[in-house]
């Protein structure tokens, strides 16, 4: 009997552990399925190389954390599964993804010279006889025999992906004790600082890791606590994906030394510059509260600290250093003399000089207290969060901050954010619309130092440009192409489509001219700007020939970026003579230049040069059906849907096309919208971003809202970085600059507020965006119309402001009485420091 029993108690305990292993094993894969759901409202295709060590390492998160205190912080639950989950840090040129592992922790470094490749030769000889064949026989409309010519006789080489391109610099690896679960896990990156954390408890202590990359140390900085003493455990290691020296110093400093090249032998054989690139060293120091460091050959090892700071510097020879171990150990030792909590000062005070210049307030979400990634779902499935897109647009800053101060290079495709060793593209700077879109928001909200990277990008391109001008093309000035590098080559590559369009460095000129209107700054003006803008008015005065038909000036052979259309024998082509695109940038430098000219009371006779080739440049047309002709000839397009909408560069951001001046050509702007969106347009995150703008200019807040909204939807990974896909910074960029433009604009030459308002933000406040003229502007309101605005004067120039209400003005308190031109239009003047008050009467 005693027998039986004990069998029948054995075969119970065996029947509920079988249970509570099914048990165990159904909530794994209901956890499973959710993680892979989450997944699917994201089309990821950046490829993660640690995605299995991550998973390897996973551990379990016990409890639900509450939010942090602060609207504009992102923060998750659990830690980042792949590259895409993980949060940027960055100083403007050393950088950070950092996944916020428990057991095990990844810092992917960037560093911004990092390159492979060097200057080489990209040009086929003797040019210009391709060119002028090619003309020839456009003008004659012979498309795709001219499209050879142009492939076979004028573009240059393009050296493919991972040849000439920027690289990662290191993985920094932290490897702790392992943890099976912790309890109440939570990282999160707080855009007010700058500093990313993770925080979480295990066994009853809780422990802190803090991450930022410093712009006054040129430092990245990881700090470690933990309310118990003693806890502080971990080992640090560096690594890349390449063949790389890492040594350990007598002084303690871990140093990675390697150089940025392609390993794949035959890319090297056809492309040997592809072997040659940056030469870089990292070093990584450990300092530590009690505890114990320990030393191996390629690690560092803190036992039992009660507080531990890793610092990590790097430099590169990009610009001719060949003391790069000297450079990190003299940083390192500055900053370790410095103290950690006096670098997080300094940290902190440098980024909110220019984060704090700007607030936006969208009104308060009902769940501003859930997690990021699923703030983001919850919007994809019909939750509408207003507080999610101040985040956006302050993400979006965030961004252009920690990827572009001055002294570095400019933000490339990806910002400084990029893995690997062959990024998408190269992570280049594509000059047909990615570089520019990079900084639109830089002078609107209130980040106009974060520009210069761009310049001084515009000065090294001038120098090869002029090069590529004079010799291919016999032209004065200055011209560059589609693309360009670290390199800085300003030649014609590749293929037609993209490859044969000349007016690259025009457009990226009207940066210079933005940033002296939103500024006022004369100085910049004659030394910087206006040389550069002039130099490339003057390869566009030579390279514009005649259309024999017409008797105007026309561009080409050019693209217009890049699409194709249908030829009459039913082929397709990309090359035309007068793509409209090239027209309106053209135009747009010229007026740019005669007004640059005229402020600074110089060259007189080359201004009136300039306005007689305008007199006689192709307008923008407007084809039967209503769109503005892409092409001076009317042509069908072969994707109807296509992501470039390159014909609208005169809606935005230039300011050609305008519902007030131009309402014709407004109209049919509006028209090639709706088309491009009917058939599957603004499918790529910069494309929806450019739409968003483009909405906004014709004063429309529901479209622009609209586009807004699938951006965040359909174009957004869950660390909010935009999806191309993959992921590409472009889109951020270009959406701030979107709810910038749709709450202020003033490139119709007077300030008006909230053009593009829609109806869901009904009431909020923005301080602190930028308006031409040199003008800092706050603006509230409510029921979704104006309460009330103030205008600081920053240069004392004379004020216009555009409104269909009527207002009342005051300055320093004083009421103003503004003379009144036509119906809506106020003009003032102002000195440096004046405040202005508008109210509605």
């Amino acid at each position: 009997m005693s027998s039986f029993l004990s069998l029948k108690k054995s075969l119970s305990l065996i029947l509920v552990s079988s249970l509570c292993l099914i048990s165990l094993s159904t909530q794994a894969e209901r956890k499973n399925r959710q993680s892979k759901k989450e997944h699917s409202y994201f089309k990821i295709r950046n490829n993660d190389t640690r995605a299995q060590a991550i998973f390897d390492s996973k551990s379990k998160v016990l409890g639900k954390v509450e939010a942090p205190n602060n609207d504009l912080t992102l923060w998750y639950r659990q830690p980042a599964s792949q590259w895409v989950e993980a949060l940027p840090v960055g100083n403007g040129r050393l950088g950070a993804m950092v996944y916020g592992g428990i057991n095990k922790e990844w810092l992917q470094l960037n560093e911004d010279t990092i390159w492979s490749g060097e200057p080489v030769d990209r040009d086929k000889p003797n040019v210009r006889a391709g060119v002028d064949e090619a003309r020839k026989l456009l003008f004659e409309e012979k498309y795709v025999e001219a499209q050879k010519v142009v492939e076979d006789k004028v573009l240059g080489t393009s050296l493919g992906r991972g040849t000439h391109n920027y690289q990662m610099m290191a993985d920094l690896e932290l490897t702790f004790p392992n943890r099976k679960e912790v309890n109440n896990y939570r990282r999160d990156l707080d855009l007010n600082t700058a500093i990313t954390r993770v925080q979480y408890e295990f066994e009853g202590a809780t422990y802190t890791r803090e991450v930022f990359s410093s712009a006054v140390d040129q430092a990245i900085y990881v700090r470690f606590t933990c309310s118990e003493k003693g806890k502080i455990n971990f080992s640090a290691s560096l690594s890349r994906p390449q063949v790389s020296q890492v040594r350990l110093l007598e002084n303690g400093s871990l140093v990675l030394k390697s150089q940025a090249r392609t390993s794949r032998r035959k890319v090297i054989e056809q492309f040997p510059s592809a072997d040659r690139g940056v030469s870089f060293e990292t070093h990584v120091r450990v300092l530590h509260q009690g505890g114990q460091l320990i030393q191996s050959e390629d690690s560092i090892r803190i036992e039992n600290a009660d507080v531990a700071t890793l610092i990590l510097t790097a430099a590169s020879d990009y610009y001719g250093d060949t003391a790069l171990a000297s450079t990190c150990q003299s940083q390192l030792d500055k900053v370790i003399k410095k103290g950690f909590n006096q670098a997080r000062v300094e940290h902190v005070q440098d980024y909110q000089k220019l984060f704090k210049r700007v607030d936006l307030n969208l009104g308060a979400s009902s769940v501003a207290n859930k997690p990021t990634d699923e703030r983001l779902i919850n919007l994809i499935k019909g939750q509408y969060d207003p507080q999610l897109f101040e985040q956006y647009f302050q993400y979006g800053r965030y961004l252009l901050i920690s990827s572009s101060r001055p002294g570095t290079l400019p933000a490339n495709l990806q910002g400084i954010w990029t893995d690997g060793l062959r990024p998408a593209w190269n992570s280049d700077f594509h000059i047909n619309i990615n570089f520019q879109m990079n900084y639109w928001h830089a002078e609107t909200t209130n980040l106009g130092e974060c520009h210069e990277p761009a310049f001084y990008l515009l000065e090294r391109l001038k120098e090869r440009g002029a090069e590529v001008a004079q010799k291919n093309f016999g032209c004065r000035g200055w011209t560059a192409g589609h693309t360009t590098d670290a390199w800085f080559f300003a030649s014609l590559i590749g293929k037609p489509q993209y490859g044969m369009w000349p007016v690259g460095g025009a457009w990226c000129s009207r940066h210079l001219w933005e940033h002296y209107t939103f500024n006022g700054d004369e100085e910049f003006l004659k030394e910087k700007a206006y040389p550069i803008m002039k130099s490339a008015a003057l390869f566009c005065m030579d390279w514009l020939v005649e259309n024999p038909k017409t008797g105007l000036l026309v561009s080409g052979p050019s693209t217009s970026p890049e699409n194709k259309f249908k030829t009459s024998d039913g082929k397709t082509a990309n090359l035309t003579m007068g793509p409209t695109m090239d027209h309106q940038i053209m135009r747009d430098l010229f007026q740019n230049v005669i007004e640059s000219a005229k402020i600074l009371d110089i060259d007189t006779d080359f201004r009136k040069e300039v306005e007689q080739v305008l007199k006689k440049l192709t307008p923008t047309q407007i084809a039967k059906d209503g769109r503005v002709m892409e092409w001076a000839q009317e042509l069908e397009e072969v994707d109807a849907g296509h992501r470039h909408i390159s014909h609208l560069y005169g809606l935005y951001p230039a300011n050609e096309i305008s519902t007030a001046r131009t309402p014709e050509l407004a109209a049919a702007a509006r028209k090639t919208l709706d088309t491009r969106l009917a058939s599957g347009g603004g499918h790529t995150g910069w494309s929806r971003a450019w739409i968003i703008n483009f909405f906004a200019r014709l004063n429309n807040g529901e479209k622009s809202h609209e586009n807004l909204l699938a951006l965040l939807t359909k174009s957004t990974l869950p660390n909010l970085f935009d999806n191309h896909p993959p992921f590409q910074i472009d889109g951020n960029f270009g959406g701030t600059a979107g709810i910038a433009e749709m709450l202020l604009q003033s490139h119709a030459g007077a300030i008006e507020f909230l053009p593009a308002l829609p109806a869901v933000w009904k009431n909020g406040s923005v301080k602190g965006l930028r308006a031409r003229g040199a003008f800092e502007v706050d603006v509230d309101w409510q029921n979704g119309n104006l309460h009330k605005a103030q205008i600081k004067s920053l240069k004392g120039n004379t004020c216009f402001i555009h409104s269909k209400s009527e207002l009342r003005l005051s300055i320093n308190g004083t009421e103003l009485t503004p003379q009144k031109v036509s119906l809506g239009l106020y003009i003032f003047p102002t000195q440096t420091g004046d405040v202005i008050s508008v109210d509605l009467k």
